[in-house]
């Protein structure tokens, strides 16, 4: 959520919360190896992600129609402390802080006005460890490397946001984008 706090003059400002648990980074690429460009906002649409973002324009390095839980990525900001990086070179979508991802999969979710379903764990890869050229960062990164993230409702979601526990997914076997073979 967003709160009104007051700068050194005493005026009010409306800058995200960020030592409250939820969203405290947004960051897209425009197409693989790009640098990650934060954000205040972004504007999710489900069977996309985020709009502008290498993975909805399928120019990502992990762009694939048979990943469509690959809408948007989060990691934990903890992970990004632990390893001395700064969270934008693990390239994830958002980053949290003091929320334990691990516990959204297989839930759905609310960030701002998008409801969400934590899908897969986003395990850690070859492809990272070569960009940062940081040898060992795969296994460091191992059971810690945020989670693969499925839009159901879109909207807009903002650095500063809660994540909101809503229940279980409960998955179809037709994605909404495809149509039923059976129409």
């Amino acid at each position: 959520m967003t709160t009104a706090e007051r700068d050194a003059s005493g005026a009010a400002s409306d800058q995200p919360d960020r030592s409250q648990p939820g969203i405290i980074g947004i960051f897209v690429a425009t197409e693989a190896g790009a640098p990650m460009q934060q954000r205040e906002w972004v504007e999710v649409v489900p069977g996309v992600g985020i709009l502008g973002d290498r993975y909805a324009t399928r120019r990502g390095h992990w762009s694939d129609p048979r990943w469509r839980e690959q809408q948007l990525t989060i990691i934990e900001a903890e992970t990004a402390d632990d390893l001395g990086l700064e969270p934008h070179l693990l390239r994830r979508n958002m980053v949290t802080r003091g929320v334990q991802l691990q516990g959204l999969l297989g839930l759905e979710f609310r960030i701002g006005d998008a409801r969400l379903a934590g899908m897969l764990p986003c395990d850690p890869c070859n492809y990272l460890q070569d960009l940062l050229e940081r040898p060992g960062l795969l296994r460091d990164l191992v059971g810690r490397g945020g989670i693969r993230v499925r839009v159901l409702e879109g909207g807009r979601i903002s650095a500063g946001d809660e994540i909101v526990v809503l229940g279980v997914h409960e998955p179809s076997l037709v994605f909404d984008d495809e149509e039923d073979p059976g129409s």
